[in-house]
């Protein structure tokens, strides 16, 4: 069965639209109206080897606030429901991913309990035209509405762009391993993963 899902989310503030393949890696379309967050959603298609196209009007007069959050939270809803029941997944990912001067290790349960811990400390106020402020936004969105756990933790680094694309790729490789298909059944003592 494919593990894919389409959701629209459309509000006063944003207009989104996000496909997330699971089982097929194949270039990603990413519009969001903020190139640093465009690339680092690219990013985390990439090396999470999934499909991933992303489509958002916002109101980027104001500020990106709203679209990064909203994204976070259409994207968790596609992967929620791309993963099902989540039967035969591995459920848990774990990498420490580097980029230069910058560590940042990612951790994932894909539990059915929301939880992010996001340990990152980035010196500078903007990445390009996206806030600082706002990836934690974003991946509060992702986590919570896919019901998984992530934790970031920074181990090293100096360069925000660095440290941020590193966050990225680390989620996206610790999802990678954590909807990998390995076994059968629901991988929970309790039998089922909500």
């Amino acid at each position: 069965m494919p593990r894919s899902a389409s959701v629209t989310r459309t509000t006063r503030e944003t207009d989104i639209r996000v496909s997330w393949d699971l089982d097929r890696s194949a270039p990603s379309s990413i519009a969001t109206g903020i190139g640093f967050f465009d690339h680092m959603l690219e990013a985390l298609a990439k090396h999470s080897g999934t499909t991933l196209a992303v489509s958002c009007k916002g109101d980027l007069h104001i500020d990106g606030h709203h679209t990064s959050e909203d994204v976070g939270l259409a994207m968790g809803q596609a992967l929620r429901q791309a993963l099902g029941d989540r039967a035969g997944i591995e459920r848990f990912g774990h990498i420490a991913c580097p980029l230069d001067e910058a560590l940042v290790e990612a951790a994932i349960d894909i539990s059915g309990r929301p939880w992010l811990t996001y340990a990152l400390d980035l010196p500078a106020a903007m990445l390009g035209g996206w806030d600082a402020e706002l990836p934690r936004e974003f991946f509060a969105g992702l986590s919570g509405e896919a019901r998984l756990c992530l934790h970031l933790h920074q181990r090293a680094g100096v360069n925000s762009h660095h440290i941020i694309e590193a966050a990225f790729k680390a989620t996206a490789r610790a999802l990678r391993q954590a909807i990998a298909i390995t076994g059968e059944g629901i991988p929970s003592t309790k039998g089922m993963l909500a």
